[in-house]
């Protein structure tokens, strides 16, 4: 071989040699760019996902963002919000006014013993009753718009005797009577008035609210859900000094048991009643 053709082969050579390096670091480049791409993609990726927790951490609950929502009234209400609930004949002189929580294991014990005399006292035209009910088992302060952490069985059961209310007077009265019943009254500590299911199933035991479809939707959908909460806040502002449950209060004045850590019986009651009447 000259030293021409010998010059010329190593001069080739090293351009192959050049062009595969310059190859080599193209691709190295790329490589590199693809790694940061990925790694800025999980950067982003991790912090929309803690973004997003963060949000739904501080997102209202269901009953939260129901304190300003618009009230729906059941029907045969009136009142600001329609919280006044007023049951009985136009004839009745005076109305005793009966402050529940739907929890309330008392206000069970009252229904179960002296229910039947309101209901028949209600029918005779002896008073009317004005019902106001709380939600304070739940561990709700609704004067402050507040809700509380001892779950959501007052403020559902409300909200479907709305759904009841909203049939009928008397088939609120009739399932009131119901949740308070033993079959159906939970303990205390057991917050069963928070299935939606559940109180659909006290209600079947109504009959002008068993199969009733459009009852049941409006337990389902929550539809007197925020005039739940409006009627709680009633409770909770009341101008007759109640804090607790049940409370009866006629002309401004609270009714007495002659013996009140034995709760209410049917005479008791009736005793109270006829004196509140007097008077």
């Amino acid at each position: 071989m000259s030293k021409r053709n010998s010059q010329a082969a190593k001069s080739a050579a090293r351009e192959r040699l050049r062009a595969e390096r310059e190859r080599e670091a193209k691709r190295a480049k790329v490589r590199r760019q693809i790694i940061v791409a990925c790694s800025v993609v999980g950067v982003l990726a991790a912090a929309g996902g803690i973004g997003y927790a963060v949000v739904q951490a501080n997102k209202p609950s269901h009953w939260e963002s129901m304190t300003d929502a618009k009230v729906v009234a059941p029907a045969n209400t009136s009142g600001t919000n329609g919280t006044t609930v007023v049951i009985g004949k136009d004839s009745a002189k005076k109305t005793l006014k009966i402050y529940e929580d739907p929890r309330c294991p008392v206000c069970a014990s009252f229904e179960q013993a002296a229910g039947s005399v309101v209901d028949k006292d209600v029918e005779a035209g002896k008073y009317k009753i004005q019902f106001v009910g709380g939600t304070f088992l739940d561990g709700d302060q609704m004067k402050d718009n507040e809700i509380g952490a001892r779950g959501e069985g007052s403020k559902n059961a409300m909200s479907a005797m709305g759904a009841a209310l909203n049939v009928s007077p008397e088939a609120f009265l009739e399932y009131k009577t119901a949740l308070y019943s033993a079959k159906y009254h939970p303990e205390e500590s057991d917050d069963k008035f928070k299935d939606d299911d559940y109180l659909i199933e006290v209600a079947d035991s109504v009959p002008a609210l068993k199969n009733n479809t459009k009852f049941q939707n409006a337990v389902k959908k929550g539809t007197y859900d925020a005039w739940a909460l409006a009627m709680s806040k009633t409770f909770d502002t009341n101008k007759d000094s109640v804090t607790g449950t049940p409370s009866f209060v006629m002309d401004g004045k609270k009714l007495e048991t002659s013996n009140p850590n034995t709760g209410w019986t049917a005479e008791e009651f009736t005793k109270a009643v006829d004196a509140a009447l007097k008077g």
